[in-house]
């Protein structure tokens, strides 16, 4: 099914370096331990990152992020903030990237004597790997748009596992785009624990409705950096935006929806279960999707 995240395929990414601890290594010799955190328990942190006209777009939103859910889990980065930069800015050279670049930074706990949840048995200092990959957008996703369904997997409470932390356990997320992916939608519209909608499984929520845009209350999903500019763009340039609660019954009656991500930027939803949306150039989503391309063609 086509998805957010759907991307030109290139050659390129057949001869990229890949950094693991310190070192870079082509793609099929890029490992890491059996024992690691990652591996046994999906324990750590992770982040999305663009790169675009010879810049990371919003780099400092992302490290502040990282850096904050690695506190949330406890997890000490033995790295400054400015080493990290360093490290991805390193990689972007080595890899004599430009543009229509996507990096996944992975952070885990590291490396564990046996495996066992506890911290006290890791032995190593955090895991630090960073995925470069060109990818440019599919701009077909932009004329298509994305269908949406809603499924049974919710965003749960802080207590069960915070859905504002972007962890390395996505097993949440995964099974809500499983059941999407078998009702025939490209992405999961999930709801929280008092049936209000939450966000996206791997993108966040928007619709309008009268030329007011509305989004969640932010509660039950990550703290997303395209979100934020998307809600700052709206506030700079006059148009109505609120982060409140809402029901899949206002979603229903709303004229557009669109989602957001790091990766694809502002994408039209042309579906959400049975409503259809039409997808048209004079829409207040595609003027938030240009006004949002300008920011990051600055």
């Amino acid at each position: 099914m086509p998805s957010s995240h759907d991307f030109l395929k290139d050659k390129r990414n057949n001869n990229i370096k890949i950094y693991v601890n310190g070192k870079f290594y082509n793609r099929k010799n890029a490992n890491i331990s059996v024992f690691d955190s990652s591996v046994l328990l999906g324990d750590g942190v992770w982040d999305g990152l663009r790169y675009h006209n010879n810049k990371f777009l919003f780099l400092n939103d992302h490290i502040k992020r990282l850096y904050e859910d690695a506190k949330k889990i406890n997890l000490k980065i033995h790295l400054s903030q400015k080493s990290l930069k360093n490290l991805l800015l390193k990689t972007i050279r080595i890899n004599k990237m430009k543009t229509d670049a996507h990096l996944r930074l992975i952070v885990s706990r590291g490396i564990k004597s046996t495996p066992y949840q506890s911290p006290k048995v890791t032995i190593s200092k955090p895991t630090i790997i960073i995925i470069p990959e060109y990818k440019k957008p599919d701009n077909k996703i932009y004329k298509r748009g994305l269908k949406l369904v809603t499924v049974s997997i919710i965003r749960g409470p802080k207590n069960v596992q915070d859905p504002q932390i972007n962890s390395l356990s996505k097993l949440n997320c995964i099974l809500a785009c499983i059941e999407a992916s078998k009702k025939g939608a490209d992405e999961a519209l999930m709801l929280d624990i008092n049936n209000n909608i939450a966000t996206n499984n791997s993108t966040h929520f928007f619709y309008v409705k009268n030329k007011t845009v509305f989004t969640s209350t932010g509660k039950f999903c990550v703290n997303g950096i395209t979100r934020k500019k998307v809600i700052e763009i709206c506030k700079l340039n006059k148009i109505k935006v609120k982060e409140k609660n809402f029901k899949l019954k206002d979603v229903m009656r709303a004229d557009e929806a669109f989602a957001t991500g790091t990766f694809a930027g502002v994408v039209p939803i042309n579906k959400i279960n049975n409503k259809r949306f039409s997808i048209k150039k004079d829409n207040l989503t595609f003027k938030i999707l240009n006004l949002y391309n300008q920011l990051i063609n600055k």
